[in-house]
Formats: structure tokens, C-alpha cells, sequence
């Protein structure tokens, strides 16, 4: 692959991702698939010779077949001729008691392990 091929590809790879955290309640992309791209990666996607998988999250009470069907309509324009197939991963939640908690979390004091002081 030529460092321009190696470019379009990686700024094709960043335009399906921002197409699909473009989508109404989609939360984010599932991290336990990527695609690697020099210095970094970019979960959620897998893009195959002739495919592109997609693995999203989605905003609890959304509807999931309406969300993979606009995500698949998203990525088809971007995806180069490759058939897109849509995972809607895990289900996010977010409310005041999950906010509460990961503010104090980030206020926790961390304990200093193996050292005197």
C-alpha cells in the first residue's frame, strides 16, 4: 500500500466512524473490534476486502432496528462498494445517579501503594 493509499484509507476509516457517531442515539463505537491504523486505532470497525462491520452503542430506549438501518444507511456511501453489516453492541445508560458516581470517582483520593508516607 502506497502512503497515499495508506491515507485515503485511514481518512475513509475517520469519515465511517464520524457517520456513525453521527447517528441519533448512537453512543459510541464498541471497542472490542478496530481497525489499526498507524499510531492508533479506531474501535468499532472492521473493514474487510469486500465488507464493513460495524459495532456501535446505542442510548438505552432507542430503537435498535431503526438505529442499525440508519448507521447501514450512514456508512453505505463511505463504505466503497463494501456491504456494511450493523452490531449494535451494548446499551448505554446515562442519568444523574451514573454521572453522580463517576464524579466521585473522579474526586476519589488514590491510594499511594509501596511507598511511606
Amino acid at each position: 500500500m502506497t502512503a497515499v493509499a495508506a491515507e485515503d484509507f485511514a481518512a475513509g476509516v475517520d469519515a465511517i466512524a464520524d457517520a456513525v457517531l453521527a447517528v441519533p442515539g448512537v453512543t459510541g463505537l464498541h471497542h472490542g473490534t478496530a481497525v489499526l491504523l498507524p499510531g492508533r486505532r479506531v474501535p468499532g470497525l472492521r473493514l474487510g476486502d469486500t465488507d464493513c462491520e460495524v459495532h456501535a452503542t446505542v442510548a438505552w430506549g432507542a430503537d435498535i432496528p431503526a438505529a442499525a438501518a440508519a448507521i447501514r444507511a450512514a456508512v453505505a456511501p463511505l463504505a466503497a462498494g463494501r456491504t456494511v453489516a450493523v452490531f449494535i453492541e451494548d446499551l448505554t445508560v446515562e442519568d444523574a445517579t451514573s454521572e453522580a458516581t463517576a464524579a466521585a470517582d473522579a474526586t476519589a483520593p488514590v491510594a499511594n501503594k509501596g511507598t511511606d508516607q
